[in-house]
């Protein structure tokens, strides 16, 4: 009955009493508390010192690092500036170059074309004049050698300022190469001076800041100052290099003109000497043929008058053998013993057989002199194709190549 009233009625907690302590600790305890609150008071203190001294420091860290800054940005600007200077005095050296190259360019173009137009056409002009002599005279003469000797060395002479105007190109063309990595570095350099200023020029009140809130570092700088300077003075070195190579280049071209006309006019001198030796030649040898041909055409009118003065001699005997005969030929009737071989009858025959002998004699005589008459008169035809072959000759030489080698010119450009 009474354990059914347990459960039915609501059942009242009673706390436990409060633990008790000792006096002991409570004085320990408020000793404690002062201590905290002690302790406490003394890093507020100095968290409050801590906090007026720390802006103060930290404003000047913040001024002194952008003066820095800024100073770095200005000696900075005045590198690229003093880099830019040495740069562009190289570039305009450079330059420079390059229109000298140019010039010497045009001038071993314009000594091809010389040689080519003018020397090499003229001298195979005069060989193919030589061709146009005839007989004899179409031989190998000295005259003939110097001038294939000046044709092969013009030639020659072509072939190598052809080679020299491709190195000048082909240096023209790493020139050129040079000026446009240094452009290339002039306008990076130009670009990061406008970077610098712009940098220089603004503050922390400018109204175009912001801050960045990307993931990719700010600082993708990885090239060192060292590679920085490196790199420009590689560029000044490199068109250093191209420099000295042009102006040898330069120097080349012009101990090779200097030396290459030299040689053609000592070999243009050499041609017209042996002309001249020539010409002498054709020219006394001519005149010992006109002399000879004067000789032999009087000879040959001699030879004439004296065959027909033995003709006419023959003729004047012809009567005088007729006499004979007449004389003979009327004492051959004379009767009985009259017809005797007297004197006067041996006298007679031996007369006639004197004449016939004297007949045959100038027909004899005749007919060598009508031989030698043939031998001069067709020497005297020789002598006059070989005088015209001469006079061919001499028109060739003296008059058309001489002529025509007196327009050679040769000069450096």
């Amino acid at each position: 009955m009474n354990t059914n009233k347990f459960y039915t009625e609501s059942m009242i907690i009673v706390p436990p009493p409060p633990t008790k302590f000792t006096l002991n600790e409570w004085y320990l305890n408020n000793r404690v508390r002062y201590r905290a609150c002690l302790d406490q008071q003394q890093l507020a203190d100095k968290v409050l010192a801590e906090c007026e001294r720390g802006p103060t420091t930290i404003d000047e860290i913040t001024a002194l690092n952008k003066r820095e800054v800024d100073h770095q940005i200005e000696e900075k600007i005045k590198d690229i500036k003093f880099v830019k200077a040495d740069i562009e005095r190289q570039r305009k050296e450079v330059c420079i170059e390059i229109d000298n190259l140019t010039t010497y360019n045009e001038r071993i173009m314009d000594a091809m074309n010389a040689l080519k137009e003018e020397a090499l056409k003229i001298c195979k002009k005069c060989i193919i004049f030589r061709e146009g002599r005839v007989g004899i005279d179409l031989c190998h003469d000295d005259v003939e050698r110097e001038l294939l000797k000046e044709a092969e060395m013009i030639q020659a002479a072509q072939a190598m300022l052809q080679r020299i105007l491709e190195q000048a190109n082909e240096q023209i063309r790493r020139l050129r190469s040079t000026t446009y990595f240094m452009d290339r570095d002039l306008e990076d350099k130009e670009n990061a001076t406008a970077i610098d200023y712009q940098n220089l020029i603004i503050n922390e009140r400018s109204l175009t800041l912001s801050m960045y809130h990307g993931f990719t570092p700010l600082d993708p700088a990885n090239i060192t100052v060292e590679e920085w300077q490196q790199f420009t003075m590689m560029n000044i070195e490199r068109a250093a290099k191209e420099i000295n190579s042009a102006r040898s280049l330069r120097s080349y071209v012009d101990t090779f003109l200097k030396q290459v006309i030299d040689d053609l006019w000592s070999q243009y001198h050499t041609v017209n000497e042996a002309f001249r030796r020539r010409i002498g030649e054709i020219k006394e040898a001519k005149t010992k043929l006109e002399v000879m041909h004067n000789e032999i055409s009087r000879q040959a009118n001699e030879m004439t008058c004296i065959i027909l003065k033995l003709e006419k001699n023959i003729v004047e005997k012809e009567g005088y053998m007729a006499l004979s005969h007449t004389r003979l030929g009327n004492r051959a009737q004379r009767p009985g013993m009259e017809l005797c071989r007297d004197l006067v009858e041996t006298k007679m025959v031996n007369e006639v057989r004197e004449l016939r002998e004297n007949c045959l004699m100038l027909q004899q005589l005749i007919a060598e002199a009508q031989a030698s008459l043939r031998y001069l008169l067709k020497t005297q035809i020789q002598l006059e194709e070989d005088i015209n072959v001469k006079t061919n000759t001499l028109k060739i030489d003296e008059v058309d190549c001489m002529t025509l080698r007196q327009s050679m010119d040769y000069h450096a450009y």
